[in-house]
């Protein structure tokens, strides 16, 4: 290179290097969130204008994976005792147990007022959360896993969260009441593996979407903007191990369901729609599900009472266009006796386009199912079965095909 040019070429590092470090330390702090903290912090050696540009950063993710223990807990009190700036975001993960410093943590961060915290601690037992976390006042995010969730007396309640998930804990009825109660603006609630709660109450206004996967005995749902909501309750829960009573009058699908007049989006896994069979089954609830169009759901045909939930829901919901249903057995494989016997419910499913049947054995509740599909939809195209079958199939696909269908576009299609 010659003279001239390495000449120009240093001037016009200078000159780069010049207008990174006179950018305002707000922006420093955004370019230096970008990068993994450890990075970021080593930045400090480039120049005395980026000795603490990193204090400002506004996005902290903290992960232990190269770390020492020792090396781990010395960075996080670091960055939280030196961080000058608004932590908008907050996120720290780990595969070591930091129970001992878990409270200080907590406290040291309570005080930055983040907007947005996770924390994923998933090494050895549950965290109890501090109750200098729920005095976060402008806390709009908040995921937590592998904890405690106790609320203290004085709490007042997160008046702009809109996003919580819940992993891995143990509560009360009480405390999770509360804490989704005092939530006013709450969109979105994910409550997933847990212990402790048995009456699960969620009484959410602004709640659109909901994902539930645990064992409980009761569900209670006031969310009346709720517009997509899983559900699943696992097989060792008391509510799916519970016989039905005989005289109970009060219809579960009315009570967990009946005042989602927003869904569009329904799915019903696990033993749910077990649960919802209980008590008396209504083939006109209330209110009405004009919005929903999509509808998963996980049925045991042997069992007649959850089948006709199912034809409950279904003719409750005029605008139903997609239809996802896989079936699991009971315990026992008595067809004579679990046989869906013929239902007098003539029912209309005039939008319904595409069904499916998962784990599709071949059995004759089955396809009797899969013959009422066939009658009820004008504007059936497609039926997907997934064939799970240990026997011959051919008899049953032929039994399948000479269905009749109001449908003349209605084809069935068998997947292995």
């Amino acid at each position: 290179m010659s003279t001239c040019k390495k000449t120009r070429a240093e001037a016009t590092s200078v000159v780069s290097s010049d207008r990174l470090s006179s950018l305002p330390p707000k922006i420093k702090g955004n370019v230096l969130s970008r990068l993994d903290v450890r990075e970021a912090v080593r930045t400090s050696t480039l120049s005395s204008t980026w000795r603490d540009a990193w204090t400002d950063m506004p996005k902290i993710s903290l992960r232990d994976r190269n770390f020492t223990r020792t090396r781990f807990v010395t960075l996080v009190d670091m960055v939280l005792a030196l961080h000058k700036g608004t932590i908008e975001e907050f996120d720290i993960s780990s595969e070591k147990s930091y129970h001992d410093e878990f409270a200080r943590w907590m406290l040291m961060l309570s005080r930055r007022s983040p907007r947005s915290v996770t924390i994923k601690l998933n090494s050895g037992p549950r965290y109890k959360i501090s109750s200098c976390v729920f005095s976060i006042g402008d806390l709009k995010f908040l995921q937590l896993e592998n904890c405690i969730i106790s609320l203290p007396r004085a709490f007042q309640g997160f008046k702009s969260l809109t996003y919580l998930s819940l992993n891995n804990f143990s509560s009360t009825d009480r405390n999770i009441q509360n804490l989704i109660s005092f939530c006013p603006v709450l969109k979105d609630l994910i409550l997933t593996t847990f212990e402790g709660i048995n009456q699960l109450n969620i009484q959410a206004p602004k709640l659109e979407y909901l994902r539930v996967y645990g064992d409980f005995e009761d569900i209670n749902l006031e969310a009346p903007n709720l517009k997509v909501a899983i559900l699943y309750l696992g097989h060792q829960a008391k509510a799916y191990q519970s016989v039905p009573i005989v005289h109970d009058k009060e219809n579960h699908i009315k009570k967990s369901l009946g005042g989602l007049s927003e869904i569009k989006i329904l799915g019903i896994t696990g033993s749910f729609m077990k649960y919802l069979s209980k008590g008396r089954i209504l083939t006109k609830l209330p209110s009405v599900f004009t919005r929903l169009e999509n509808i998963y759901l996980n049925i045991c045909f042997w069992d007649r009472r959850q089948v006709f939930a199912a034809y409950s829901l279904f003719q409750n919901a005029p605008n139903l266009k997609k239809l996802a249903v896989w079936s699991y057995p009971s315990s026992t494989w008595d067809q004579c006796q679990a046989r869906i016997l013929e239902h007098t419910l003539q029912m209309q499913m005039d939008h319904l386009v595409t069904a499916s049947v998962g784990c599709f054995r071949g059995l004759d509740n089955e396809v009797d199912f899969v013959g009422k599909l066939l009658s009820w939809a004008p504007a059936l195209e497609e039926v997907k079965i997934e064939w799970k079958g240990e026997t011959d199939c051919s008899m049953v696909f032929a039994k399948l095909l000479a269905m009749p269908r109001v449908s003349a576009r209605a084809k069935v299609i068998v997947t292995f």
